[in-house]
Formats: C-alpha cells, sequence, structure tokens
C-alpha cells in the first residue's frame, strides 16, 4: 500500500517535472520565433536658420530648430504602439528645448518620419553652442515607451532611452548627410535577459530531479 503511494507520488511529480520542461521548452520556441526588436531611431534632418551663415541678417533672427526623426521598427511580425516620444535638445549641458510626439501605432517593418519645429530659441543659447571652427554642436535625446503587438496580444511596456550628437555646419544644418543613429542609453529597458534565464531555471529543476 506505502509503495504504491510512493510510487503514484513519484508518477505525479514526474507528470508535473515534465510539464515544466515541455511548458519551458515551447516558451524557448515561441520567444525565439516571435522575439520582438526595438525600434531603430535616427535625427534624418536638423536646421537652425540662426546659424545659416548665407542668410541676411533679419533672416537668421530665425531661432528656431527644424529636425526630422525617424523611427523604423525592424520586426517582421509584431507591431509597435509608442507613447508619447519625449524629444530633448541641449548643448554644453543645457537645456535648449523640448518637443513632444504624440503617442501613434506603427506596423511591422514600417518606418516613421516626425518632422518638428521648437520654440524660438535666445540668441545666447545659440552662440553657446558655436565651436571655435565655427560649426555648432547640439545633443538630440530621445525617451518614450513602448508596446508590441504579438498575434493578438500587447507586451508589457519597455522604456526606450536613446540620443546623439549633432554636429551643425556654417548653413545651419547637420554636418553629416547620413542619418545619425541614436544610441541606447543604459537606463534602456533590456528586452530578452529575463526570459533565457526562467527557461533555463526550468532546465535545472529537470536535471536535477533526474
Amino acid at each position: 500500500m506505502d509503495q504504491d503511494t510512493d510510487n503514484g507520488g513519484r508518477s505525479c511529480c514526474s507528470c508535473c517535472l515534465s510539464f515544466i520542461f515541455t511548458a519551458g521548452l515551447t516558451s524557448l520556441f515561441l520567444w525565439l520565433s516571435l522575439r520582438p526588436d526595438k525600434p531603430k531611431c535616427s535625427i534624418e534632418y536638423f536646421y537652425v536658420p540662426a546659424l545659416n551663415k548665407t542668410l541676411d541678417a533679419h533672416s537668421r533672427l530665425n531661432t528656431t530648430l527644424n529636425f526630422m526623426v525617424r523611427l523604423a521598427n525592424p520586426n517582421r511580425d509584431q507591431g509597435i504602439y509608442y507613447d508619447d516620444v519625449h524629444l530633448s535638445f541641449s548643448n554644453t549641458n543645457s537645456s535648449v528645448a523640448n518637443y513632444t510626439v504624440p503617442r501613434f501605432y506603427q506596423g511591422h517593418k514600417k518606418k516613421a518620419k516626425k518632422w518638428g519645429q521648437t520654440f524660438p530659441m535666445t540668441k545666447q543659447t545659440v552662440s553657446r553652442a558655436v565651436l571655435s571652427n565655427g560649426s555648432a554642436v547640439f545633443r538630440m535625446d530621445l525617451k518614450t515607451q513602448v508596446r508590441f503587438k504579438i498575434l493578438f496580444w500587447k507586451t508589457k511596456r519597455y522604456g526606450i532611452e536613446v540620443g546623439a550628437d549633432v554636429e551643425v555646419n556654417g548653413d545651419g544644418v547637420k554636418a553629416h548627410k547620413k542619418g545619425i543613429k541614436m544610441k541606447k542609453s543604459d537606463s534602456s529597458t533590456r528586452l530578452r535577459n529575463y526570459f533565457p534565464i526562467c527557461v533555463l531555471m526550468n532546465l535545472l529543476v529537470f536535471f536535477a530531479t533526474r
């Protein structure tokens, strides 16, 4: 009787462990096939009329900052829901301007171009950005949270914080003709760390009880 009870308990335990192992492998397969990549952000256009030396004095009184940032969804099967995208501009550790792109949805393998214009800066702010060689350098940072649409459900929110320095030439536009890739900061939420650890723990439990 006791032996039958022990065998029944072991059988139940084995079934539970087998289920955990199978679920772990299934989850790993789904994650590897559906895992999302974060959007790629780049600065495609950047223009400060006040720094354009080819303009007349009156036109150079325009101290607005004009820009276009591109957000690309690299995922083949996942859409992206963006919260409000907050953009901040600075130079020499001083805040210059802020701009907010309203929340939006982006389909898979789609690219979004977001144009904007900040409120006018002060002349002192503009002059502080100018270097000894006549060019100017600004810092542009992007911060938002995204959710990924995978099949019929949405993931939790993941934070994105990226930024890049922008050199502006004597024409008031960014010196680099190609887009400037915005790189992530250490505070950006990682997407792929927690899931493989859970699967690994399941595997360790399975083999430890063999």
